[in-house]
Parts: C-alpha cells; sequence; structure tokens
C-alpha cells in the first residue's frame, strides 16, 4: 500500500507542524489487511488473526473448527471467544489464554488442543489454529496435534509445516515441543 499526503509540505518543519494541529492525519485512509492462513496438513489451517475474525472468509474456506491459542484482551492476544461466533451456526470455538513468551507453559495444552484438532479432522471438518500472527502459538498446537495424533516426531512436524507455512515458534514452545517428542518416543518403545 502506498500513501501520498501533499499537504505535509515537503519540509520537515511542516510535517511536523501539520502532525501537531492533526488529530487524524490519515482521516479516510483504511488498511483491512488479507487473511493469513496455510493449509499444513490436509484439513489443517495455520493462520492470523485476520483470519480468524474474518467470519465470512471462514464460511468461504469451510472452516468449521477454531481453536484461538491466543485467547484475550491483551497486546498480541485475539480478542473472539464463543460469543463473537455465536452467528456461525456448526462453528465448534475453543480458546486457549497464552501469551507467546518463552516462560508460558503451553505443553498443558497440547494433548486438548490435539484432540479438539483430531476431533474436527475425523469429523470431515476444516481446523483453523491461530494466534496473533499463526508463527509461534498456533504453529506449536498444530506441530504438538502432528506428534500426538499422526504419531511424527518433532523434526518430521516442523518439516511439513514449514514446507507449507513460514513458523517460529519461541525457544520455550521448541524446548517443550522437545520434551513431548522425547515423552512419545519413549511410550512407543514401551
Amino acid at each position: 500500500m502506498s500513501y501520498r499526503d501533499t499537504s505535509f509540505g515537503s519540509s520537515p518543519s511542516s510535517v511536523l507542524s501539520s502532525l501537531s494541529f492533526r488529530s487524524r492525519p490519515f482521516a479516510g485512509v483504511t488498511y483491512s489487511p488479507a487473511p493469513d492462513l496455510n493449509e499444513v496438513y490436509p484439513g489443517l489451517y495455520v493462520g492470523d488473526a485476520v483470519a480468524a475474525k474474518d467470519k465470512a472468509f471462514l464460511r468461504r474456506m469451510g472452516i468449521n473448527y477454531v481453536l484461538n491459542t491466543a485467547e484475550g484482551k491483551r497486546y498480541t492476544q485475539v480478542d473472539t471467544d464463543h460469543l463473537y461466533y455465536r452467528d456461525c451456526p456448526g462453528l465448534h470455538y475453543k480458546g486457549f489464554q497464552l501469551m507467546d513468551l518463552p516462560s508460558t507453559d503451553i505443553s498443558k495444552y497440547f494433548h486438548i488442543a490435539a484432540n479438539f484438532i483430531d476431533e474436527g479432522l475425523s469429523r470431515g471438518g476444516r481446523v483453523l489454529v491461530h494466534c496473533f500472527m499463526g508463527v509461534s502459538r498456533s504453529a506449536t498446537c498444530a506441530l504438538a496435534f502432528l506428534m500426538i495424533k499422526r504419531g511424527m516426531t518433532l523434526p518430521e512436524a516442523l518439516a511439513l509445516v514449514r514446507s507449507r507455512r513460514d513458523i517460529h515458534p519461541n525457544e520455550g514452545f521448541v524446548r517443550q515441543l522437545q520434551q513431548l517428542d522425547r515423552e512419545l518416543r519413549s511410550s512407543r518403545l514401551r
């Protein structure tokens, strides 16, 4: 998007003075980002807040399960809940109030997320797992699903998802996924 306002003039002082007296310097300029999501496994999509909040887009995509891994009203959280989707019949919703911080314990949601995603896919649904940008919290839960329900190792799950979407789980989430990988490998050996 490019925006050019010739009313500011060309000198820095005229720009500063015009900003100090204009309460809304970009009035009339609208920015509507496009939904950002990718199918990372058949029927499983990882995406951002814009995709999750666009109910018409979700209907067009056939998304009928939404897992919000960033539910809440704080910065980098997504303010949707069951009530937000009340006018979307047939849509199943689950939300986790997680912050994208290495110290956040996301592992306590791994099995809950995996079960929710698996339920949606086993019923022939399409599942959106999202957070604010669709790169850390949501990706971590999608990876956990692939490991728990599809028997993938962490390297296999990472390779699959990264081949379809640019993801970057924070280092704390990666450590928790590594621990999950060790636990799953150990249980498969028994």
